[in-house]
């Protein structure tokens, strides 16, 4: 068996890597400590619980199954969390991805696929991000994942690591099947956010700003369809297998879709109003970031093919209507 080691593998992003890595013929084992990822959602492959700052369960881990290669998603990932407990950030998403590295040298697991943030950017409003777009982050979040990204190059040069870095904003839509989907507690994301109010599930979506410098006033940012997503990834594995050396991808679709959009959109999927209130601005918030994937595009053969406001918000409503995981 090809065993790839995924990372988070019980999180959203990560469960939807490891239905595409079994499809094109891996298995994944997913390795979490459940903090925000779901035992129910590891459907096919094994699951390992444990924590990346617990070296002694990843050289276990490294040992029993012997993988080819690292998907890494285990972060965690809330802005405003990052910024009120920095310590947080820097000792589990740095700290434990150090930890992930080194048993990952020791095992002599030389390949590895990690999913990074176009939040390394930091405050680049109203311009399409590329690869080198200079990295200046704004917050614990975005500074601890360019620390990691700083990491995999210093330990290519020391030990022959070589890396797929992703950058990307916004993850959106679900499995069109719905085998897997996005479940959070609490949730935080635009779309199933809005869903809830569709549902009754809470009073409102509230918009933050309605003043920006945008058609119709509501700040832009750019999602992409999480099984795009995860394509992107497989071919980042391959880019590795075939030997053609480390490499940082952006994955957007380089123009964005305003609150509003959604929202307007949302409602002719559902055929149902979606109850809104207007809030002030955060602060901190852009009025439009959106990331290309040029390069995705040219090299890896990668195309946002699900991407379209449509179905992302189509595939997720499927889900959210009936999809949930149990503790």
């Amino acid at each position: 068996m090809t065993n790839i080691l995924v990372t988070g593998g019980a999180g959203y992003i990560g469960s939807h890597a490891c239905k595409a890595l079994k499809a094109a013929g891996y298995t994944p084992v997913t390795y979490d400590n459940l903090s925000t990822g779901w035992q129910d959602a590891v459907k096919f492959g094994p699951f390992e619980q444990g924590d990346l700052t617990d070296r002694a369960r990843l050289d276990q881990i490294f040992a029993a199954y012997q993988p080819v290669a690292v998907m890494h998603f285990a972060a965690l990932s809330q802005v405003g969390e990052s910024m009120r407990e920095p310590g947080l950030y820097w000792h589990n998403n740095v700290a434990g991805s150090l930890n992930l590295l080194q048993a990952a040298v020791q095992a002599g697991c030389k390949n590895f696929v990690f999913s990074s943030t176009c939040a390394t950017y930091g405050d680049q409003d109203n311009v399409i991000l590329d690869e080198t777009s200079a990295q200046h982050p704004i917050n614990a979040y975005g500074a601890s994942k360019r620390a990691i990204e700083d990491m995999l190059r210093d330990f290519e040069v020391a030990y022959d690591l070589r890396h797929v870095i992703f950058r990307y904003f916004n993850v959106a839509g679900c499995d069109p099947a719905g085998e897997v989907g996005e479940f959070h507690q609490p949730e935080t994301h635009l779309i199933p956010l809005m869903l809830d109010a569709i549902e009754g599930k809470r009073d409102a979506l509230t918009i933050f700003g309605t003043d920006y410098d945008t058609p119709d006033g509501t700040c832009i940012r750019d999602y992409v369809h999480v099984c795009d997503l995860v394509d992107a990834h497989i071919l980042g594995l391959k880019w590795l297998e075939y030997d053609k050396g480390s490499r940082v991808f952006n994955l957007g679709t380089g123009s964005g879709f305003s609150v509003r959009e959604v929202i307007d959109q949302s409602a002719a999927i559902t055929n149902r109003p979606v109850p809104v209130v207007e809030g002030p601005r955060r602060p901190g918030d852009c009025t439009k970031l959106v990331s290309g994937s040029t390069r995705a595009e040219a090299e890896l053969g990668w195309r946002p093919a699900r991407s379209s406001l449509d179905q992302m918000i189509a595939d997720a409503w499927r889900w959210h209507q009936t999809g949930h995981y149990e503790k």
